[in-house]
């Protein structure tokens, strides 16, 4: 047995570490959920000047690079709730539950839903209960409020969207969630900018509600910014165990550009929105195919054989991402990233090859 064997956890020597697939620069990739945009050159133009001024040369300070009041200003953020900037939400979601780690204490989360939920349960030692979605992936309400009342978890994750189901779940059935929650309840909103509804409005008013979002999603992958809004006295726990400096100076200053022109942003998700329906109703159009209803900026769909779809759209330089095998609720389901109108009907024409 390998010497740093005895020295590892043994939850975390159970883990496999989160795949970051290699991609050939010319595939069309839409397996990640990323805008298949980027700034006209005119704005890649202004934006590469302030990079070059940024002071890389000193730590960086996100109220002075304007960051937290812009994405309030931009989303309306209510002035109750308190900001918390990550490195990505992924760090946010890795830390919430080492604020709530207690002795004892236990994470809920859907089934199937975003992997990281599980894994940073494990990481901070809490035990996981996952609660399986309805065969729709609909949430399961009395399932929920059945493993609430047993298992009383410190913390719940609702991604909202779900991913990667692509479905929002009945508003008043998240609600009712969050006030049988016995601990903090996160509603993961990293897809809300393509969905009619948002928690974000609530922010700050009651102290188990933290909403996550992210700029991911809406063209900024690279950037590695998500941001927590919650109350003051949670988030004033969560600051304690925030890193200092988490974010560096030139995403900061990148994120900043991208804000102060959010409307050329909106403009892209609009598009992207209206491309969502396109692809949706090309797939349901093929053959035993069923669509699910998507508010994210994907869509999902049970196909006959994922693993035969996913390989002939691969032999056509085409990336999507197979579900099938990851949950039995996902059996031979995919994941098509919304790309742009070209890209889609290069999916499109292949399917229809296909069925």
């Amino acid at each position: 047995m390998p010497f740093i064997n005895h020295l590892v956890r043994d939850e975390i020597r159970a883990m496999s570490a989160y795949a970051v697939a290699a991609v050939p620069e010319d595939c069309i990739k839409l397996d990640a959920m990323e805008l298949p945009c980027r700034f006209p050159d005119d704005m890649m133009r202004e934006l590469a000047q302030e990079l070059a001024q940024a002071q890389i040369n000193r730590y960086p300070a996100p109220d002075a690079c304007g960051v937290p009041k812009l994405l309030r200003d931009t989303f309306a953020i209510p002035d109750a709730a308190q900001i918390a900037l990550g490195n990505g939400s992924d760090e946010l979601i890795q830390l919430l539950p080492l604020l709530l780690a207690k002795p004892g204490a236990k994470m809920l989360a859907l089934e199937p839903s975003f992997v990281m939920y599980r894994h940073n349960a494990a990481l901070a030692g809490m035990e996981y209960v996952g609660v399986p979605l309805n065969d729709d992936f609909t949430l399961n309400l009395p399932a929920v409020l059945a493993a609430l009342e047993t298992h009383r978890p410190a913390l719940v994750f609702l991604a909202y969207p779900n991913n990667p189901t692509g479905v929002r779940f009945a508003r008043e059935e998240v609600q009712a969630v969050i006030d049988a929650a016995p601990g903090v309840v996160v509603v993961d909103e990293a897809y809300g900018a393509f969905s009619g509804d948002s928690f974000l409005p609530q922010a700050g008013s009651e102290e188990k509600l933290v909403v996550l979002r992210t700029l991911s999603k809406i063209g900024f992958a690279g950037l590695r910014l998500g941001y927590a809004c919650g109350h003051p006295s949670l988030m004033g726990e969560l600051a304690k165990i925030v890193p200092p400096y988490n974010m560096n100076r030139l995403s900061l200053t990148a994120a900043a550009f991208a804000l102060r022109r959010y409307g050329w942003v909106a403009q892209q998700i609009a598009s992207l929105k209206e491309e969502r329906a396109r692809l949706s109703e090309a797939l349901a159009r093929l053959p035993q195919v069923r669509v699910f209803p998507s508010e994210a900026n994907f869509v999902t769909a049970r196909v006959p054989d994922a693993a035969a779809v996913y390989e002939a759209l691969k032999a056509h330089n085409i990336l999507i991402k197979k579900l099938h095998g990851s949950h039995p609720l996902l059996e031979q389901c995919l994941r098509f990233t919304v790309g742009s109108p070209e890209q889609n009907r290069q999916v499109s024409n292949v399917l229809q090859t296909l069925f």
